[in-house]
């Protein structure tokens, strides 16, 4: 009797199980070159380095039709460095994104898992480190705005409503998993426009308490986070907030951009980014950052792309403040529509007492300028 109702029951799902299609993409990227630091804790640097246009990475992109319009969506995604073979991300297995849920073209889509959080969804596409031929070392001071993904969100539920009239908006919540609510929860949301040349984008992102004590399990991991040791000023702070507003217009051959970027560290335990980067002098007050970025890119041939981008960064402490200059110039070469070969300079400075530290070196330099070349190849399959 068992078996009769096992095989009817199987009869009738066939029908529709037949109809349903499912698509599983491996993908990934390997980007290695060698890198030039002027200073780097007071002496010049060659090394070898990962993920310089992009993140080094391998994962899968899933998808399974189900039917009336809906879908099952899901993605696996892993960081490495492509120079020494080790996992980035706190050496997570799928330390860049691990997510799963549904989309539909009319109600959008809802996702559950690590991800991206509406801020770095929306803005990242518009600073100039997005630009092809610039990524990690073209990224605001300290990764202050979190748009080279110094952090990815766990324990998150995110909404991406459909597109309309261009229009498209996305909110996220991450729960802390433990029985203090508040503690280590992140929430953020988004919106962005575009038509045409156009693209307009404008985020906000907020973390309570983010790596509390040393918490792995939370929204914001202490293990995938601003480095305690280095940075305990932005680390240790209980309230962290980010903004942003900007825009691209694409006028020919060239992509034209606007940023603006915001952020608080509010209460840190310790540090100061005055009179020292690893926290000696100064107060223990909160930090605020404020990013502007204007940028080119232009496409001279189908195979020749350049950017340039300039960005300010006031930041202020306590009763101390400073800036932060820097220049970035990058030239991408494609071979293929795979492989591509490129060269990029990034020069720092800064004012009174703040140390120069590029997005992407080891460390800090021992003066208030910096300088960094890199030149390699990257492959995407």
């Amino acid at each position: 009797m068992k078996k009769t109702v096992f095989t009817a029951a199987t009869l009738v799902l066939l029908p529709g199980l037949s109809h349903a299609q499912s698509s599983v993409t491996l993908f990934g990227i390997i980007d290695t070159g060698i890198a030039y630091t002027s200073n780097a804790g007071g002496h010049a640097v060659f090394q070898e380095t990962s993920s310089n246009e992009q993140g080094s990475r391998w994962g899968l992109s899933i998808s399974e039709d189900l039917g009336g319009g809906i879908k099952t969506i899901a993605q696996l995604e892993n960081g490495f460095s492509s120079a020494s073979g080790t996992l980035g991300q706190g050496g997570r297995m799928l330390g860049r994104q691990a997510w799963v849920g549904l989309a539909s073209s009319a109600q959008g889509a809802i996702t559950v898992g690590r991800q991206y959080n509406p801020l770095q969804d929306t803005l990242e596409p518009l600073q100039i480190a997005d630009s092809a031929a610039l990524t990690q070392y073209a990224t605001h001071p300290l990764d202050n705005d979190d748009l080279d993904n110094t952090f990815r969100t766990s324990n998150a539920i995110k909404y991406v409503s459909p597109k309309l009239a261009g229009l498209q908006a996305e909110a996220m919540y991450a729960f802390s998993n433990s029985s203090s609510f508040s503690v280590n929860r992140s929430y953020g949301f988004g919106a962005s426009y575009s038509a045409g040349p156009l693209s307009l984008g404008a985020a906000y992102a907020r973390m309570d308490h983010p790596a509390f004590n040393g918490d792995t399990a939370g929204a914001i991991p202490a293990d995938n986070y601003y480095n305690a040791t280095t940075l305990p000023a932005l680390a240790s702070a209980t309230t962290v907030q980010q903004w942003g507003v900007g825009g691209t217009y694409a006028l020919g051959s060239a992509i034209i951009g606007l940023l603006y970027t915001g952020s608080s560290f509010g209460s840190p335990k310790s540090g100061s980014l005055f009179g020292g980067i690893t926290g000696a002098g100064g107060g223990t007050g909160g930090v605020r950052f404020g990013n502007f970025d204007a940028s080119v890119r232009y496409l001279f041939t189908p195979y020749l792309l350049a950017s340039l981008g300039e960005t300010y960064t006031h930041v202020s402490q306590d009763s101390n403040s400073g800036n932060y200059w820097q220049t970035n110039v990058g030239v991408q070469y494609l071979l293929s529509k795979r492989t591509d070969l490129f060269v990029d300079v990034i020069y720092q400075k800064t004012s009174n007492s703040l140390h120069a530290w590029i997005g992407g070196a080891g460390s800090p330099s021992s003066t208030r300028a910096q300088v960094i070349s890199v030149a390699g190849i990257r492959h995407r399959f």
